[in-house]
Parts: structure tokens; C-alpha cells; sequence
């Protein structure tokens, strides 16, 4: 009988599956909004190798974390549409090596960061990664609808840790686009718990919408927009930025509110869709705006 030898699995499929797990588009979120609090923390350039550095640590720490979060929630993750399809979801990348890709890019990123920008910085994000993978994925996600709102606190950190890869400190600047961007999580997120419901109900996570239902979480999402719209003017309050930004806020805020109210008063799947799809927009022109007043003369 003629032996049958199966292939190699390609080089670039499993390398894709390993990339899928970091969650490359929240990772390179994270790593501009890391780059913007770089940025603002100097009048002048950010030095390359702290800039280069930075962004790459923050990045494959951020990578770890979420592929951490691949793991623990493989089982939630199959039973669910939008998330089905992950590589440690379908069993494609198993446990032990899921384990070690994590450990080894999250080592990588800690280095970089002690050995080119600084160990405030390294700290801070090992902190986080330890936030979002054990805190907010192993212990708030299947325990409280809060879990968003609580564990958000991780995702806030990326301008921070920015800030601190170039400044070496935590001052009131910093704070104030983690509260930014704290604030921002939570009907950002709920827009799409909204139009996943079915999914959430087939998780068994006690999401906000599978908890108190949709109406209470349309009215929590309008709440949240204003408290958000508010704390987008801090950076004018302090001093941090001028009349541009507050203008561009100000317009990007109104633009949310309208997507929330009419979530509240009109809701359709369709709308929760783009006002998802608004909120990330509204993030990244937000922190850009940021940015250009920051280097206005």
C-alpha cells in the first residue's frame, strides 16, 4: 500500500493565525493612540528609538494580552458569530503554543521597553496586560454587566502609557486622555453588544443588553456620550489644547450624541452598526485633533 504523507501546513497560514490572534486592528488602535500621547508629551520629535521602542512594546505587550484573552475565552468565542472564527476558536493553534506565542511577544515588548524608554513605562503596561488578560477577561467579564465599564480602565491606558514612554512620569495631561478614552469604552462597546445580542445570549456573558435589556442599555449609551462629550473638554480646561480642538470636540461630540439619541429614540441594528463604526472614527479624529493643535503654532 502506497504511504500517503500529508503537507506541511504553509508558513504564511500559520503565521496569519498566530497575527489573528493579537487582534491586529484593536492592537494598532492602541498603538496610535500610544503614539499620539508620545507626541503630546514633547513640543518638539519624539526621539526614534523611544518612539520605535515604545510603539513596539506597547504594541506586543497589547498583542499578548489580547491573544491571552484568545485563550481563556476559546470556548465563549465558538459559540459565538462574530468570534467563531479565531484560530483558538476553531482549535486551529492549540493551548501550549498559544501560552508560549503570548510569553514571547510579551516578553519581547517588556524589554523593549525597559531597555530603550523606560521602567515606569514597562511597569505601566505589564500592569495592564495583567489588567486586561487576568482582571478584566478572567475575573469581571463572567461575573458583572459592569465588566466594560471596569475593565475599560486597561483599554484606556494606551495615551498614558505614551506619555509616560517619553515624559517618565503620570502627570495631569495623561490622566486626561485615559479618562478620554475610559469614558469613550463603554458606548462604543454597548453599540455592538446591542446588534450581537444573540450572540451575547449564546456566550452566557452578562452583558448589559442580556442583562437589563436593550432599552436600558440604549439609555446608558446616551448617558455615557454626554459624560464623554464633557470629558473631551478637559484637555481645554487644563490647558492642554486651544480653541481647535475644542472646536473639532466639540463638532466630533455632537456627531455622537445624534448617533445615541437616535439609538435611543429609533433603534435599529443597522444604526447600532454605524454608530460601532462612528465610534472608532470618532476616537482616532478626536486624539488627531489633538495632535494638530498640539503642534499649531
Amino acid at each position: 500500500m502506497q504511504r500517503v504523507e500529508l503537507a506541511a501546513p504553509d508558513w504564511r497560514h500559520v503565521a496569519s493565525q498566530y497575527f489573528a490572534l493579537t487582534k491586529p486592528r484593536v492592537t494598532l488602535l492602541a498603538a496610535f493612540c500610544a503614539m499620539i500621547g508620545m507626541f503630546l508629551a514633547v513640543d518638539g520629535m519624539v526621539p526614534w528609538p523611544v518612539l520605535l521602542a515604545g510603539t513596539a512594546g506597547i504594541a506586543l505587550l497589547a498583542g499578548a494580552g489580547f491573544t491571552f484573552n484568545c485563550l481563556i475565552e476559546r470556548g465563549i468565542d465558538a459559540r459565538m458569530a462574530r468570534t467563531r472564527a479565531r484560530p483558538s476558536a476553531r482549535g486551529e493553534v492549540g493551548v501550549p503554543q498559544t501560552i508560549a506565542f503570548a510569553g514571547v511577544i510579551g516578553g519581547i515588548g517588556a524589554w523593549l521597553l525597559y531597555a530603550f524608554v523606560n521602567p515606569l513605562t514597562m511597569w505601566l503596561t505589564v500592569a495592564t496586560f495583567v489588567g486586561y488578560a487576568v482582571v478584566y477577561t478572567v475575573l469581571l467579564k463572567p461575573a458583572t454587566p459592569q465588566n466594560i465599564v471596569i475593565g475599560g480602565a486597561s483599554g484606556a491606558m494606551p495615551p498614558l502609557l505614551g506619555w509616560a514612554a517619553v515624559a517618565n512620569d503620570v502627570s495631569a495631561p495623561a490622566i486626561v486622555m485615559f479618562l478620554i478614552v475610559f469614558v469613550w469604552t463603554p458606548p462604543h462597546f454597548w453599540a455592538l453588544a446591542l446588534y450581537r445580542i444573540e450572540d451575547y445570549k449564546r456566550s452566557g456573558l452578562p452583558m448589559l443588553p442580556v442583562t437589563h435589556g436593550p432599552d436600558f442599555t440604549k439609555l446608558q449609551i446616551l448617558l455615557y456620550t454626554v459624560l464623554l462629550v464633557a470629558t473631551t473638554a478637559l484637555p481645554f480646561v487644563i490647558g492642554m489644547s486651544g480653541l481647535p480642538y475644542l472646536a473639532c470636540a466639540m463638532l466630533l461630540g455632537g456627531a455622537f450624541l445624534r448617533y445615541a439619541w437616535l439609538l435611543w429614540r429609533d433603534y435599529s441594528d443597522a444604526l447600532a452598526r454605524r454608530t460601532f463604526g462612528f465610534s472608532i472614527f470618532y476616537l482616532a479624529a478626536l486624539f488627531g485633533a489633538l495632535l494638530v493643535d498640539h503642534w499649531l503654532p
